[in-house]
């Protein structure tokens, strides 16, 4: 999976870490998900959720006709996984996304991310064509993954993609967390806050979701096409304002008409849906602690929910990597901590934006912190990945760095102020790069505690 691996396998340590990854982002992709998770016996479909939701089923020989819909990162790949299970079944379908997987049978359509373009648009309106088609009898399969706020674009009547286009640069730019993005953009869309399920309506849909929000909140992946929209007009402002954020007029306009008015959707409204989880960072999390166990370190998840400014969130895993590596708490060495979750990077840089991410800007964090703190006697190793292959507005998925990887501490310093962390982290050989993987169950953090080494240096 990874480019150069050879290179970045520079210890044990290293090698672990990116094994982790490795299994952490096979284990979310939708290839093996789907085929775990919906299946065919004889009439009967079943999909399987995550956690303690009840299986869905219905009897295929009801089914006037299937189709797929849908948009996000892994859309393509889940299409084409969905073909592997369901085969002729599948009447008809249109998918968006910006990693294309060859179909036969869904029509696999091209976006942008992470801001919406003219194609993101055009592809959109062929999904909403194709859910508006739909009848009583039809079953529609909502394929709901990370990066559909982007790729399922519709603008509002009265809006224009240019409208969505700064308004979703700016709210990126500002920090804000992917929740209160998507609150903005599910105002100004016409098929998130469940608009999509509207548009089937009267068909059934079931919600094939593959979560790269905090918390699984349906409303948050993707914007929540099939899901109830639970924020409003004045939540909206609200975020705009309190994040400082510059949006077009007719933007403004729009919101301050709605902000007397409106309520969260009525999940009645949305008509027959139900959605399925079908992989989320615990996904990721629990593959990666399972190759930790093999290889005789201990796991310990730290949270599925980290969220925050990346480089503070770096400090914070660097501290409890150095409280194990110096005391043995939480958990004895050798040990292996794991995190998933969404950190964020504000623009506050005063010249500018550079090349990099969260999880490069995660790394960088890390390193110096391992830098000023780490035991010298015990090797701790952090990465952190963008599960699908891309941090923010670089090539590369994230960084996997150690104690030794900042020389220069100011220099390290500098490229956080500057968002020019993958540049730093290429220079160093700690840039790490997948390519797109196929998958989005957002970020992905590992840091390996080593052995102690004995006081003469000798293993």
């Amino acid at each position: 999976m990874f480019v150069d691996r050879d290179r970045l396998a520079r210890s044990p340590q290293h090698d672990l870490a990116l094994d982790c990854l490795t299994a952490g982002v096979e284990a979310a992709h939708p290839e093996r998900v789907v085929r775990e998770r919906v299946t065919v016996t004889g009439d009967r479909l079943r999909v399987t959720g995550t956690g303690a939701t009840t299986d869905y089923e219905t009897a295929l020989s009801g089914v006037d006709r299937l189709l797929v819909a849908g948009g996000g990162n892994a859309a393509g790949t889940a299409a084409q996984a969905l073909e592997g299970v369901l085969g002729a079944r599948i009447d008809d379908g249109v998918v968006v996304t910006d990693d294309p997987a060859p179909c036969e049978r869904v029509r696999v359509r091209t976006g942008d991310h992470p801001v919406p373009t003219a194609r993101s648009v055009e592809a959109t309106q062929a999904v909403l064509e194709l859910v508006r088609s739909a009848g009583a009898d039809d079953l529609v399969l909502a394929v709901v993954t990370g990066g559909g706020s982007a790729l399922l674009a519709a603008p509002e009547q009265g809006l224009s993609l240019v409208d969505l286009r700064e308004t979703t640069a700016g709210l990126l730019a500002s920090g804000a967390a992917i929740g209160e993005v998507n609150a903005v953009r599910t105002q100004l869309s016409a098929v998130k806050g469940g608009g999509l399920a509207r548009a089937a309506a009267p068909a059934t849909v079931v919600g094939l979701v593959l979560s790269d929000v905090v918390g699984n909140d349906l409303g948050t992946v993707a914007s929540g096409p099939t899901a109830p929209d639970r924020t409003t007009h004045h939540d909206a402002l609200g975020v705009v304002d309190r994040h400082g954020v510059s949006v077009p007029a007719t933007v403004r306009e729009h919101l301050e008409a709605g902000r007397g008015g409106g309520a969260p959707t009525d999940p009645a409204a949305l008509g027959d849906i139900t959605n399925r989880v079908l992989a989320d960072s615990l996904t990721a999390l629990e593959a990666a602690a399972g190759v930790a166990t093999e290889r005789g370190y201990t796991p310990l998840v730290l949270s599925t929910r980290t969220r925050g400014e990346a480089r503070e969130a770096a400090r914070g895993h660097a501290a409890v990597a150095e409280e194990c590596a110096a005391s043995g708490n939480p958990v004895d060495p050798p040990a292996v901590l794991l995190s998933g979750g969404e950190v964020t990077v504000a623009d506050t840089g005063e010249r500018g934006v550079g090349q990099g991410g969260p999880n490069a800007e995660f790394g960088v964090g890390a390193a110096l912190a391992l830098t000023d703190n780490a035991p010298t006697d015990t090797p701790v190793v952090a990465a952190s990945i963008d599960t699908d292959g891309v941090d923010g507005n670089a090539d590369a998925a994230g960084a996997l760095v150690d104690g030794d990887t900042v020389e220069d501490p100011q220099a390290a310093r500098e490229a956080l102020e500057t968002h020019t962390t993958a540049d730093y982290l290429a220079d160093r050989d700690a840039a790490v790069h997948t390519g797109p993987t196929g998958t989005n169950v957002n970020d992905l953090r590992v840091l390996v505690v080593g052995r102690r080494e004995p006081a003469d240096g000798n293993s």
